[in-house]
């Protein structure tokens, strides 16, 4: 007879960064791909909002696959529906160390910075279980602003974070109008009343463009906060 078994390993995680943390950093982004995604093209979304004062961090799924038959173009995923529980609590094990990492450093400098979470597509329902599931019982991870882009949440955001978790986040959905996820919603209305419902702060913006990150609506978004970590 057959039986399942689980056997904790150590794994190494790839990340990539876009600036430097130093002195003069007053924002830091952790940015969170999509399904089929590698973090390295991704992170090219966000090179016109690095600078002097913005860090840029850019997580890679633990899991990649081959995405074609010619075995050339390589994605990564944060998870998928086989084995999903545990596919959960080591990304957001992987994602609480590598926020513990940068923001050791920042303590090092002892600055106070603006922190935002970005998740595209797949990476927006990660992002919602890091931020519901993350840091410990004596201190859980700090966002002062939260961007889904372009997620599906088929059983709303309650489903996946306490709107009691984001009551000092600023917290944003973002999608486009001819996204072919989105808009294949039957009642996008009530969809997104769902969410609003959930999460009573949602911001929600709609733009013109399909399933992607679009530089200049995400830079409207953006409006140099003050540091408030």
């Amino acid at each position: 007879m057959i039986q399942e078994h689980h056997l904790k390993v150590q794994r190494t995680a790839r990340f990539y960064t876009i600036g430097q943390l130093t002195e003069k950093t007053r924002n830091i982004w952790f940015c969170l791909h999509g399904f089929g995604q590698l973090a390295q093209y991704f992170g090219r979304k966000f090179t016109d909002l690095a600078s002097d004062e913005t860090l840029i961090v850019v997580p890679e799924g633990l899991s990649r696959s081959y995405l074609d038959m010619n075995y050339q173009r390589v994605g990564a995923s944060w998870m998928t529906r086989e084995d999903a529980q545990h596919e959960i609590d080591d990304y957001v094990a992987y994602l609480n160390s590598l926020y513990s990492r940068i923001l050791e450093e920042r303590t090092s400098l002892n600055e106070k910075r603006h922190i935002t979470v970005f998740g595209f597509s797949q990476g927006a329902a990660t992002a919602c279980r890091w931020l519901n599931n993350g840091g410990n019982a004596s201190s859980r991870i700090h966002v002062d602003r939260l961007v889904l882009w372009a997620g599906y949440f088929p059983k709303g955001l309650s489903d996946l974070i306490s709107a009691n978790v984001l009551t000092d986040t600023e917290t944003h959905y973002v999608y486009g109008r001819q996204d072919e996820y989105i808009s294949a919603i039957a009642d996008l209305d009530a969809y997104l009343n769902r969410l609003q419902d959930d999460v009573p702060n949602l911001q929600i913006t709609a733009f013109e463009g399909s399933h992607r990150v679009e530089p200049d609506v995400l830079k409207s978004l953006v409006t140099a906060p003050k540091p408030i970590a």
